[in-house]
C-alpha cells in the first residue's frame, strides 16, 4: 500500500488549498479513506474521511469550510480547504483503513496557514 500524499503548503488566513493523495497497491474502493493533520504538541486527530456509499465525517472545527472527495478512478482522495485560519496549521496525512481495519498512513504534508 501506498499513499502520495500531496499540495500543502504556506497560505493566509482566508485562502484556500487543496490536498491530494493517490493510493496505489490497493482496490481502492474497499478502503475508508480519510485525511487526519497534526499540530506541533497535539496529537494527531481527524479531519475528513470518506466511504464508498456512505457520507463524508468531518470534525466540527472544518464543517462548512473543508470538503472531501474520492475518485475511484483516479484511486485519489482530497481535500478542498477554504475559508484556512491559522489554527489549520498542522501537517496532514492521508489514511487508509481496509475491511479489517488495518490502517496505512502516506507521509504528511505541511499545511501553514499565517495570520
Amino acid at each position: 500500500v501506498q499513499l502520495q500524499a500531496s499540495g500543502g503548503g504556506l497560505v493566509k488566513a482566508g485562502g484556500s488549498l487543496r490536498l491530494a493523495c493517490r493510493a496505489s497497491g490497493i482496490a481502492f474502493d474497499d478502503y475508508a479513506m480519510g485525511w487526519y493533520r497534526q499540530a506541533p504538541g497535539e496529537q494527531r486527530e481527524l479531519v475528513a474521511r470518506v466511504i464508498i456509499g456512505g457520507s463524508p465525517n468531518y470534525v466540527d472545527s472544518v464543517k462548512g469550510r473543508f470538503t472531501i472527495s474520492r475518485d475511484s478512478a483516479k484511486n485519489t482522495v482530497d481535500l478542498q480547504m477554504n475559508s484556512l485560519k491559522p489554527e489549520d496549521t498542522a501537517v496532514y496525512y492521508c489514511k487508509a483503513v481496509d475491511s479489517r481495519f488495518r490502517p496505512y498512513w502516506g507521509q504528511g504534508t505541511q499545511v501553514t496557514v499565517s495570520s
